[in-house]
């Protein structure tokens, strides 16, 4: 057996709609590859319309794709569809559940739908993993928007699949909310789940994620563990509170990207590469303003990100 949860190979999409006369055509993904290993938290990232939901509604059997192999848990997907769908649990971007019902017969309805036994059904356990087993017997239409985020990843849950795909499973959530579900999920990856991210908070990406692919115009333009992704912007910010309001830039600072932000603080960019913050302290002493404090800021998946898309 091989050492991927998802095995995604060549994989093409393109959308045909017939106009007036001719075929239009939209291709989705271009002979995107993808290997996302066992135990990992994958993040898949990339602008709206990139190819990111198309990727998991063909792996969720949602979208039927044009070219390419798909294998979830060593299962192709086109030998054998419905076990493939069984390995993989997916929480939608959309808030889908019956109002009627309470999150324990929600849990249970989906279990039955995935064939699972009544003797063999977690719920209770599951809805207790995720903090709402005090809401087991209550409506649904009655729990705050970030119970009902993490009732999805319940109802995914059901069948204890060895995959987990969140596809901005965050949407709409405030912090607090949002720190702990991203606590289930922890648990859940420590438990050995496989989770496959997708989401526009790329700060939650950096903190969550060890592996990272961006997929731009259908295209994965990058795929990479996240240090060294990060480590190609070789960037850094330094931040100097001075001990008086900054008249101008030191000229032994013409060398660098340089900003006045506020009366008394400097910032300065630099690559820690080819540029020593010993010789950029210098040049502020040089200029004649004591430093009162300083900070810096290191390089961010933002900034990758963006230099990635603005370039592909």
């Amino acid at each position: 057996m091989q050492n991927f949860a998802i095995d995604i190979q060549n994989l093409g999409k393109t959308y045909r709609s017939r106009g007036k006369g001719r075929k239009a055509e939209n291709v989705a993904l271009r002979d995107v590859t993808l290997q996302i290993p066992r135990g990992s938290m994958f993040g898949l990232l990339g602008p709206n319309g990139a190819g990111k939901s198309t990727i998991i509604n063909i792996m969720a059997g949602l979208v039927n794709k044009t070219s390419g192999s798909v294998r979830i848990w060593d299962i192709d997907i086109d030998q054998d569809l419905r076990s493939a769908k069984a390995a993989i649990g997916v929480v939608p971007q959309e808030l889908n559940f019956d109002p009627f019902f309470t999150p324990a017969q929600l849990l249970d309805i989906q279990a039955g739908m995935y064939g699972v036994p009544k003797a063999e059904r977690r719920t209770m356990d599951i809805l207790k993993m995720m903090g709402l087993a005090d809401k087991a017997g209550a409506y649904t239409r009655s729990l705050s928007g970030g119970m009902r985020r993490r009732l999805m990843v319940a109802k995914a849950m059901v069948h204890n699949p060895p995959i987990l795909v969140l596809d901005e499973p965050t949407a709409g959530v405030d912090v607090e909310l949002r720190q702990q579900l991203w606590e289930n999920v922890r648990q859940l990856n420590r438990q050995g789940v496989t989770v496959l991210l997708t989401t526009h908070y790329l700060e939650e990406a950096q903190e969550l994620c060890d592996t990272i692919a961006i997929i731009n115009h259908g295209r994965i333009i990058a795929c990479e563990e996240k240090e060294t992704l990060l480590a190609r912007v070789d960037a850094k910010e330094i931040h100097f509170r001075l001990d008086r309001p900054v008249e101008g830039i030191p000229a032994g600072l013409a060398g660098y990207h340089t900003a006045i932000k506020g009366r008394r603080t400097l910032t300065v960019r630099y690559r820690p590469g080819d540029q020593q913050v010993g010789s950029i302290i210098a040049a502020v002493q040089s200029g004649g303003y004591g430093i009162v404090d300083l900070s810096t800021d290191e390089n961010s998946l933002e900034d990758v990100f963006l230099q990635l898309t603005s370039s592909s």
